[in-house]
């Protein structure tokens, strides 16, 4: 047996500066040209040498790729996917330090010149020795690194088990390869006749409050939605103010009910949702002018466990048609102060509802030319699209007019959880187990409290809720959409259990390296050698 690339704590450090180097923020040449490095790497070793067909890659989208490593025993046919994300966020914020953010070493030596700039927490960790710094390090490039050695062992040791390395683009903002990549693991499991085991993810730990370092393996994963609303009032002069209603007095409403509605948090296994916020609001004045502004939108940002899109969209209409009622109430008391008779009350109405109303009015051929049109925007992202489409048809149909439209935007990740599954719960003993032999503690959390692509798998919706989904959503079936059906398909349970730390996002984010390069690596294999053994005995 050779010496493995990445069997020591020292190699898999090497492995992960490298990989972080190969910068790969979302929508860059970056994360274009990172699978194929990715792909040269695995090339390395001796398995894929042998069997260059197991390792592909295969198209997301605008030029972006994953990754898909398939390590396969000749007897066995349980198979563990392995899935990791490779696109990181930007770096601005760590100023003129930026061109050392993927440069991990170099980086954590700097941080010592500027200590003293430091959050403290961060800069007690940097003094410890015991982290390491730059963009990826925790979120996720380790996880990747790790999946990569334990691809390497299992080769090399010839374990009774199949592995599927995954790793994806695109995770940081639409999850456009992970959702790519659920058709192509269904054509996987159907070509080398595999039986999926488990989903397995290695996102980072992450502190359940400030100055919590505890060790967290998750059993499933949050979900989010971002219920969305245009506000469409009626347009005048500043001098006749009473003449029309601007969008931003109509947004006010229903931002201010959506807000921390409890209404929306969700509890589950003694967990519970975070409660909803807006993550935008603006009109859609181009310039500045004395026309009062008459359109406007917002996102709001739903967590998910339990509810469904359809559930999600019942409760958002009955907090909209609860925020034109009060919107209602203090317009009729303004109209009656000022002895007008007003521009009518508002309505609240379903993109599903504006869309049936606008193909009606203007005919199908139209409406589909106008949605090309906005579609056909390459500055606007898919947020941006949707509610576009929802502003162009209410400019045709304004007659309905004032009037809150609610709808849907991109991206959708529903929630999964395997925490009552009893192969998860000996998975997580495994690992239990195999910590406290490095002296770690390690608590087991219901939901991981981070976005994660395992929303896309062991998918389950008895209802159709989806449904409401793709009614709701301008931009479905277009430039964005998820493979509902293929994910039914895909029925395993999932786990997370990747390293320590803290501040992702952040320009202090950092990785504990005993962590991601001692702990971490043993618990994993620990795990995978134990469902190795379960295969033998089956065998036998």
């Amino acid at each position: 047996m050779g010496k493995l690339l990445w069997g020591t704590p020292k190699d898999l450090r090497t492995l992960l500066c490298e990989l972080v180097s190969w910068e790969s923020r979302t929508l860059t040449e970056g994360e274009k040209e990172f699978p194929f490095k990715v792909e040269n790497k695995l090339k390395q070793l001796d398995y894929f040498k042998q069997h260059p067909e197991f390792l592909a890659l295969h198209e997301a989208d605008q030029g972006r790729n994953l990754v898909m490593a398939l390590y396969e025993h000749p007897k066995a046919a349980d198979t563990i996917v392995l899935i990791s994300h490779f696109d990181t966020v930007q770096t601005e914020e760590y100023g003129d330090l930026e061109q050392l953010a993927f440069r991990p070493e170099e980086l954590t030596k700097k941080l010592f010149e500027r200590k003293d700039d430091l959050p403290e927490e961060a800069r007690a960790d940097l003094e410890s020795g015991n982290y390491l710094f730059g963009r990826g390090t925790m979120d996720m490039k380790m996880g990747l690194a790790l999946h990569m050695a334990l691809i390497e062992k299992a080769s090399t040791e010839n374990w009774p088990l199949n592995l599927v390395l995954l790793t994806v683009p695109d995770e940081e903002v639409n999850s456009m390869g992970m959702r790519k990549a659920v058709s192509e693991l269904v054509n996987l499991r159907e070509e080398r006749g595999l039986s999926y085991k488990m989903f397995f993810n290695s996102e980072p730990a992450f502190s359940q409050k400030p100055g919590d370092e505890k060790h967290y393996v998750y059993s499933g994963t949050l979900g989010k939605i971002m219920p969305a609303a245009l506000f469409y009032g009626k347009e005048t002069h500043v001098g006749e103010p009473l003449k029309g209603m601007t969008a931003n007095y109509m947004a006010s409403f229903l931002s201010q009910a959506m807000e921390w509605n409890a209404l929306y948090r969700e509890s589950d296994l003694g967990e519970s949702t975070p409660l909803p916020v807006s993550l935008q609001q603006k009109d859609l004045k181009m310039q500045y002018s004395t026309q009062t502004p008459y359109r406007a939108t917002a996102l709001y940002n739903v967590f998910l466990m339990k509810r469904n899109a359809a559930e999600v969209m019942e409760l958002f209409e009955q907090t909209a048609m609860q925020a034109a009622t009060m919107c209602n109430t203090a317009y009729s008391g303004l109209c009656r102060r000022e002895g007008i008779e007003g521009i009518g009350e508002v309505q609240v109405l379903r993109f599903e509802q504006l869309l049936k109303y606008a193909e009606a009015k203007r005919g199908v051929r139209f409406v589909s030319k106008l949605k090309a049109e906005i579609l056909a925007h390459p500055e606007w992202d898919e947020r941006e699209k949707s509610l576009r489409i929802a502003d162009k048809l209410m400019i045709q149909c304004h007659e309905l007019a004032p009037a809150i439209i609610l709808l849907f935007a991109p991206p959708y990740y529903p929630a999964v959880n395997s925490s009552e599954d009893p192969f998860i719960m000996e998975c997580i003993a495994t690992v239990k187990r195999a910590a406290a032999e490095k002296g770690i503690e390690v608590d087991q959390v219901h939901y991981f409290n981070g976005l994660c692509d395992l929303s896309y798998v062991n998918y389950s919706d008895p209802g159709n809720g989806w449904s409401s989904y793709e009614r709701n959503t301008p931009v479905w079936g277009k430039t964005y959409s998820i493979p509902f059906a293929d994910m039914l398909e895909l029925q395993a349970p999932v786990l997370n259990v990747g390293p320590f730390g803290k501040d992702a996002h952040q320009y202090t984010e950092r990785l504990h390296m005993d962590s991601a390069f001692v702990h971490t690596p043993h618990m994993l294999e620990s795990l995978m050698k134990s469902l190795c053994k379960k295969v033998l005995e089956t065998v036998q």
